[in-house]
């Protein structure tokens, strides 16, 4: 169903953007902070997000994409493992690591082996798991391509996620899906069990195409 998008609407979602910006200055910073206080931080700022949507969906004037792209962006900044916790301080790059993380199925394998069984196994599990939908919805004349990083950390968990700047929608989408991924047997090094930070160039558009790669530097 497709809704005028009036003046009042229009003004409420111009607020929702202006602390979104926010939010993510806020994150700039997030690593120089208390921890305590910049988890209530971020809770303050998400109930004031919140309090928009509610004050946008209360005027029914918005369009699909419109509302679809709140939800997104609230999805984003309501979890706690997403962009607020990214950090790669302590991480190997995946690409320097003895033996990468076991995917399961990728158990007994040699180093390069599986090296190679865990980038086909979350290439698999991305394109099974994304919403096509989600990229078909944005009508691109041509398909766009978007880098995302996540860690495993020293229990095989995976964590730290970060999505490079593209649409609202695409970045919940990817953030979602990286939630999903189960849990690995860790990556080791010398013997011992290492968090390791990953990276992926997700290709979006009609279709979905996922590439592991090794970056050459840590992300900003």
């Amino acid at each position: 169903m497709k809704y005028k998008f009036n003046r009042k609407t229009k003004f409420a979602f111009q607020n929702l953007m202006v602390l979104s910006t926010i939010f993510i200055v806020l994150l700039c910073f997030s690593c120089k902070e208390e921890s305590n206080s910049l988890k209530k931080k971020e809770s303050d700022l998400i109930t004031k997000i919140n309090a928009v949507q509610e004050q946008v969906m209360a005027q029914g004037n918005m369009t699909e994409a419109e509302e679809q792209a709140l939800l997104s962006l609230c999805s984003i900044v309501s979890h706690d493992d997403g962009l607020a916790t990214y950090t790669s301080d302590n991480s190997m790059i995946l690409k320097d690591v003895e033996i990468a993380p076991v995917y399961n199925g990728c158990e007994e394998l040699s180093k390069e082996e599986t090296r190679e069984c865990f980038n086909n196994k979350v290439s698999t599990f991305i394109k099974r798991e994304f919403n096509l939908s989600v990229s078909k919805d944005l009508n691109l004349s041509e398909p766009k391509m978007v880098e995302a990083f996540f860690i495993i950390n020293e229990i095989g968990n995976l964590t730290g996620m970060k999505v490079r700047d593209s649409e609202v929608t695409i970045q919940a989408e990817i953030l979602r899906v990286l939630r999903k991924m189960p849990v690995m047997k860790p990556a080791t090094h010398n013997g011992e069990s290492v968090s390791v930070l990953c990276s992926i160039i997700l290709k979006y558009g009609n279709n979905v195409e996922v590439d592991v790669v090794y970056i050459p530097e840590r992300p900003d």
